[in-house]
């Protein structure tokens, strides 16, 4: 039997201001009595922890707190200027960066159009899209604690390079984190997009809690988020997910994906396939979630008509979903065949515009196809999910470093 090793006092010390800090994340400006009560630890404890907070710059006074019984209380929130982060949605047209301080406020942004074109500088295209939103945010990029990158493709942990981009010119480089680690001098990470976008939901949306779900993303293309245990799953070459490229029924069977760059779910239910489909049944616009919205709204006009006098539109726009919501159900059923999830959250551009009539018809076709009935929900994560995932993820672990490394332990 292994014996407990009792606690030094620096580390106790530790573990309270993390406790304290956490509290004023969560609940905003507090009282010195609130984080005693919050914490468990006495008024006097606080008091020293909050000065020595306030002289590491972690903390700072806020004002006073009257109207309440006793002494009026001063109140103490989280420095944000402490560290700041910036988190970057990379795709084929453009960089997007927010760039957040340390209790999560977005303090600057800065959109880079990216002309697709050869001999691509990533390093450059980088430099300048997180100069703009460090600017923006009154910072110089050597402020950045961390910038985390989401990406339509994923890096392979083995090899370094970054695989299912090819339609993303420039990031093909052999150690893509270090080199650009090295050419912006700010600490860089890279995720998946979709995989950042699960990541928001799980903070802020339908997933909040959720263990097991998986996040089914389509856009231009098709993607999906599988979150097992409360953690990503990303395999052994960072490809989890990419059921683009697998094989579907009433597709073509597609092989040498590597060339083609496809596969049978994206030749179905990717972006230009909705649209396609849509406009089969008539509903036109200038891409699939405009056309797919119409016939959204045209589901619910009639809906609310009553079926006597429903129109034709509303007839076709129903067999138009039926047919989407049949084509992603079959998707989704071999999905929860193999991974068996609690939840589905249906997000991307295409997905939300078909709205709740879409994912009403997707749950009533998964659930005729499975034996686990996994709720299908659609995404509440508003903005650009990307880019609030890969501010998640630069927040959590640069508060991991900030928040443990007040006391410094023997």
């Amino acid at each position: 039997m292994s014996t407990p090793v009792p606690g030094t006092p620096s580390l106790l010390r530790a573990i309270n201001d993390r406790a304290a800090l956490e509290a004023l994340l969560d609940r905003g400006p507090l009282t010195r009595p609130q984080i005693s009560d919050l914490t468990g630890i006495s008024k006097p404890t606080a008091s020293q922890l909050l000065a020595r907070l306030e002289e590491a710059g972690l903390v700072v006074r806020d004002g006073i707190r009257e109207g309440l019984p006793g002494r009026t209380a001063e109140l103490y929130r989280i420095n944000g200027s402490a560290a700041h982060v910036a988190g970057a949605d990379v795709t084929p047209a453009r960089i997007r960066v927010s760039v957040a301080d340390l209790a999560g406020t977005v303090v600057g942004e800065h959109t880079l159009p990216t002309p697709d074109r050869t001999g691509v500088d990533v390093v450059a295209r980088m430099a300048a899209a997180l100069d703009g939103a460090a600017a923006a945010a009154g910072l110089t990029r050597a402020g950045l604690g961390l910038a985390v990158i989401g990406i339509q493709g994923a890096v392979d942990p083995a090899t370094g390079r970054l695989g299912y981009a090819s339609h993303i010119p420039g990031w093909h480089i052999p150690d893509l984190v270090a080199t650009l680690s090295d050419g912006l001098g700010v600490r860089i990470a890279i995720e998946n997009d979709v995989n950042l976008a699960a990541l928001a939901e799980r903070a802020d949306g339908q997933a909040a809690g959720a263990g097991d779900f998986v996040l089914l993303w389509v856009a231009d293309g098709v993607g999906m988020a599988v979150v097992l245990n409360g953690a990503l799953h990303r395999g052994a070459t960072g490809g989890a997910g990419e059921i683009g490229y697998m094989p579907a029924v009433g597709a073509p069977l597609m092989r040498d994906v590597r060339r083609t760059h496809t596969g049978g779910v994206h030749s179905l239910t990717g972006g230009a396939a909705v649209l396609k489909l849509m406009r089969e049944h008539g509903f036109r616009g200038r891409d699939a979630a405009t056309a797919l919205g119409r016939a959204a709204e045209d589901v619910c006009s009639a809906a609310a008509a009553g079926t006597r006098t429903a129109s034709d539109a509303g007839a076709r726009a129903e067999r138009a979903l039926t047919e989407l919501a049949s084509r992603l159900g079959v998707t989704l059923a071999t999905v929860v065949a193999i991974v068996d999830p609690a939840l589905v959250v249906l997000t991307g551009d295409v997905l939300r515009a078909g709205g709740e009539p879409l994912r009403a018809r997707v749950e009533q076709h998964l659930h005729s196809l499975t034996i686990p009935r996994p709720e299908v929900r659609l995404s509440t994560v508003q903005g650009n999910p990307v880019l609030a995932g890969a501010l998640q993820q630069a927040l959590r672990e640069t508060r991991d470093e900030v928040f443990s490394s007040t006391v410094p332990l023997p």
